[in-house]
């Protein structure tokens, strides 16, 4: 078959092929293939094309058309959102402030209580004065010097609380133990009223008369015997302490 001859061959085929595709229906796009797609080369780089071919018939995969475009992917389906954190407790109520502390009132010390006064400091003074100054010689009458004497005693008597005198009249041995008992207390009954008459209470002075009973030196010489006669005054009392 010559050349002219294939080439009217192959015209009649396609008409033929386009009459076969017309009758059922279909439309030529003008790629040669089959009912599952385009026939390619060997290499499957190209598309077999027939007369009716135009740009705008292309198959996707062949003539430039891009191929469809890969189907979505199925939405995954989205994680659900995470619970909510819890809301944070509330802050516990502040606790009420304390009530002010009741401070007391100080109450003022009393006032210290003075100490009590010191008692009064017993003293006690025993006066001895020589019966030569005060009497003569067997006698119990007061000479003047003695007033001095018992004067200046009451002076001393008025600084203290008298509690009591007692004055106590002595002798020598000359005479008898009678007359001599009764010479002391003589004596001291003497001094007594003198002290009275200077205003000392008279219950506050004692009177006593020990004769030669009490010796305070030796009667055998006549300096014993002058300080035998004697008149002793002892004064008994309190002394209040000044501070």
């Amino acid at each position: 078959m010559n050349k002219l001859n294939k080439v009217a061959l192959l015209f009649a085929t396609a008409a033929l092929a386009a009459c076969g595709s017309m009758g059922t229906g279909k439309v030529d796009n003008g790629n040669t293939g089959s009912s599952v797609g385009a026939w390619k080369n060997g290499t499957s780089e190209l598309c077999w094309r027939n007369g009716f071919f135009t740009p705008g018939s292309g198959v996707q995969g062949c003539d430039g058309v891009p191929p469809p475009p890969a189907p979505a992917p199925a939405p995954v389906a989205a994680a659900p959102a995470p619970a909510p954190a819890p809301a944070p407790a509330p802050a516990p109520a502040p606790a009420p402030a304390p009530a002010p502390a009741v401070v007391p009132v100080p109450v003022p010390a009393p006032a210290p209580v003075p100490a009590p006064a010191a008692p009064a400091a017993p003293v006690s003074e025993k006066v001895t004065f020589a019966a030569d100054a005060f009497f003569d010689t067997g006698k119990f009458v007061l000479k003047p010097d003695a007033a001095s004497k018992l004067d200046d005693l009451v002076s001393k008597v008025k600084d203290i609380n008298l509690e009591v005198i007692i004055a106590v009249g002595h002798t020598d041995s000359d005479g008898s133990d009678a007359y001599n008992q009764k010479l002391g207390v003589n004596r001291a009954e003497a001094v007594k009223k003198y002290l009275v008459s200077k205003g000392v209470e008279q219950n506050r002075v004692y009177t006593e008369g020990k004769g030669e009973k009490q010796p305070v030196a030796d009667n055998g010489t006549k300096e014993g015997k002058a300080k035998n006669r004697r008149v002793e005054i002892e004064v008994v009392g309190t002394r209040t302490i000044k501070k």
